[in-house]
């Protein structure tokens, strides 16, 4: 039964919010994974050996996507149809969705960018690969910030 603080389209939010945490942390996990993977196979073209170090962006761009489906797990579960769902609850599940997939979004930029660069100048100077993990660690945390 639909009340002042518990309309029917309530709900809608929450699994907005749950849409919005999967699409785009896995749209930036499979951005994150494509372009660190183009770096990573013109640098094997040349240097096949180097190819199971360089992996680290692509092993990191998809820890991103389970971000997203963490938090919608999260959503889902305080979905309870026996339950009034308040509009409060519903606004609240969409901002921590949109919360947790833009910035999986932005650290699937940001982890691609860095491992394609990175894995291109490993080629060259292998004591890139300190800084790379550096940068990695700091992109990733850019999704962390949206579990929060």
């Amino acid at each position: 039964m639909a009340t002042e603080a518990c309309p029917a389209y309530a709900p809608f939010f929450g699994f907005a919010g749950v849409g919005a945490a999967m699409i785009f942390s896995t749209l930036g996990a499979a951005y994150g994974t494509a372009k660190a993977g183009i770096g990573i196979t013109g640098m094997g073209t040349l240097r096949p050996d180097l190819i199971m170090k360089s992996l680290i962006p692509v092993v990191m761009a998809g820890i991103i996507a389970v971000y997203g489906l963490v938090v919608s797990v999260l959503i889902v579960g305080a979905l309870n149809p026996s339950e009034p769902y308040s509009l409060y609850a519903g606004s609240v599940h969409l901002a921590a969705g949109l919360s947790c997939g833009l910035t999986g979004l932005a650290a699937g930029k940001a982890i691609g960018v860095v491992g394609d660069a990175c894995a291109r100048a490993y080629l060259l100077q292998s004591r890139v690969f300190v800084a790379m993990v550096l940068m990695l660690i700091f992109a990733e945390v850019i999704g962390l910030y949206g579990l929060c």
